[in-house]
């Protein structure tokens, strides 16, 4: 169990995020922003991310030992929990097998199933960097551009550059770890018993994440489950229409 970097905002009922791969509690800052006003947001990086200490272990029965762990370190015997993308799939996880620590549950884009490997790209690029000769992030973007063509992709996943010393720059994520460890990271959820709680799942217009034929292993996990689909986005739905997204959220923990 690891210590997680967290941080802690608002009043009131607590709510734990969870983001995805390659990202850091900034990533759903702007949701906590939205969510402070009403609730006591306890934002994590998971290990392996952020600023989360690093371990060779990457399965989602480790990343939900941490988040308990630090739920037992803060005094909280039961939260709200939203995770996006592997942030969902851990909470998710959580869910089935410690349901007594969830109130409702919110699971943004994505499903509680096996997922195709479709990083690989991402994963040569950034193995491929000579992080020790870089000069620049203009230089690591130039490089990444070579198998990574979304500029938009390549600046989340270039937040996780950080100098280093007086020369180069490394990675803040474990990188060699979560390549190793996709795998885990793809695989989907299974239990014999399915959590009773409230769960909304929600979904982006434009995203394939989550689909139709997802529709039975949701309910048989999660019987008690809504959903809401945000037009004209994508997987990043949280910050391409946040206000409506928190909306969505409050909502559903207000019911």
């Amino acid at each position: 169990m690891l210590k997680l970097n967290h941080k802690v905002s608002g009043q009131g009922e607590p709510i734990i995020l969870v983001h995805g791969l390659f990202g850091s509690l900034e990533n759903l800052g702007m949701v906590a922003r939205g969510l402070a006003e009403q609730y006591e947001v306890h934002s994590l990086d998971v290990r392996n991310h952020g600023r989360s200490p690093h371990s060779d272990v990457h399965t989602y029965d480790a990343i939900t030992a941490d988040i308990i762990g630090y739920m037992d370190s803060s005094g909280l015997s039961q939260c709200h929990f939203l995770g996006h993308s592997m942030g969902g799939k851990a909470v998710m996880h959580l869910a089935l097998n410690s349901p007594e620590r969830v109130n409702k549950l919110i699971v943004a884009d994505i499903a509680p199933v096996q997922y195709e490997p479709h990083h690989n790209e991402i994963f040569d690029g950034l193995l491929s960097l000579q992080l020790d000769a870089l000069t620049s992030r203009a230089e690591a973007d130039k490089q990444l551009a070579k198998t990574v063509k979304e500029l938009p992709v390549r600046q989340f996943l270039l937040k996780n550059l950080v100098k280093s010393g007086s020369a180069g720059f490394a990675w803040k994520m474990n990188l060699k770890s979560l390549c190793k460890n996709y795998h885990h990271i793809m695989a989907g959820q299974t239990s014999d018993s399915p959590f009773e709680g409230e769960v909304l799942f929600i979904a982006g217009g434009r995203s394939n994440y989550v689909q139709s034929q997802h529709r039975d292993h949701v309910l048989k996990l999660f019987p008690n489950t809504s959903m809401k689909i945000i037009p004209d986005t994508g997987h990043w739905l949280h910050a391409e229409k946040t206000d409506l997204f928190v909306k969505l959220c409050e909502r559903f923990l207000a019911e």
